[in-house]
């Protein structure tokens, strides 16, 4: 297993709370926040790929 998983894990945890107060509260605009979940999707994917390309490298130039 990638160890990224588990700190990813660990990163969200607190992300998805924050989230759920700003989701609840209501003098935050929905369009912010649903822009700040778009921009965390897209940051977790584009770091999810780096991850994922440094690990196939690894691999290549260990065999």
């Amino acid at each position: 297993m990638n160890p990224l998983v588990p700190l990813g894990i660990l990163f969200l945890l607190p992300l998805t709370a924050i989230g759920l107060v700003l989701y609840t509260d209501t003098g935050i605009l929905p369009e912010l926040f649903y822009a700040a979940v778009k921009t965390s999707v897209i940051l977790i994917i584009v770091g999810g790929a780096i991850s994922f390309a440094a690990s196939k490298l690894a691999e290549r130039s260990n065999g």
